[in-house]
């Protein structure tokens, strides 16, 4: 009989692939920001984890998705619905905007119409996994990589999920000239290397051949998952 063993810290499972938190401090520029979450009370995980640490009813992680109406961004979210998330997780979803000037009524229609988005993407989530606890945040920054990697740490997430697009080699050598403006490639570039205080995961769905995803770390580039 084990005697003095504490409770074991839940981890995230991705089909047999086992990752702990990972901390680490960062700093990023302040962002303006706005949450909408649904019921605060949510049932806890009371299985127990087996000795790998891994719960496998759903061990209470709190995942972050990076989303917008992009085809990157959705098959982020389908490899995390699929792949990642479990009952009883915390699903944040986050889409970064653009500063906005609150008394130009346009901005004000972009900004409800991406509310209106988060909202149907929550939506789906819910049908998904109807034992799984989802909340909506909207940002508003310049630098988005340093507003979802300080939205992240605010969070405590124990994974953070985006969605990155295959860059073509002229993609790629005009990025180096925008020093000013920072490309989706850059931002995920971003979350991955510098300050992301979690396990981050970027994701980039294959439409070719073998299909499946590609997912890369800080440590791994471009492995392959098959859908």
């Amino acid at each position: 009989k084990k005697k003095g063993l504490g409770r074991s810290r839940p981890r995230l499972r991705l089909r047999g692939l086992c990752f702990g938190n990972a901390t680490s401090h960062v700093r990023a520029s302040s962002a303006s920001r706005t949450e909408f979450s649904s019921n605060d009370v949510h049932e806890s995980c009371r299985d127990k984890a087996d000795e790998s640490g891994v719960d496998e009813n759903g061990g209470n992680n709190r995942v972050m998705v990076v989303v917008d109406s992009s085809f990157e961004a959705k098959g982020a979210l389908d490899w995390a619905l699929s792949r990642t998330i479990q009952r009883q997780d915390n699903v944040i979803l986050v889409h970064v905007a653009k500063p906005t000037n609150r008394e130009d009524s346009n901005e004000r229609k972009f900004n409800l119409k991406a509310y209106q988005l988060l909202l149907k993407i929550k939506n789906i989530c819910e049908i998904k996994k109807p034992r799984v606890q989802v909340s909506v945040v909207m940002l508003e920054a310049e630098e988005k990589g340093a507003a979802i990697v300080q939205e992240a740490k605010q969070q405590s997430v124990s994974l953070l999920v985006v969605g990155q697009r295959k860059r073509s080699l002229v993609r790629r050598l005009m990025a180096k000239r925008r020093l000013r403006m920072r490309t989706r490639s850059e931002v995920v570039e971003y979350c991955l290397k510098q300050n992301s205080p979690c396990m981050t995961i970027a994701v980039r769905r294959k439409i070719k051949k073998l299909g499946g995803y590609l997912i890369s770390t800080k440590r791994h580039k471009n492995f392959w998952f098959l859908a």
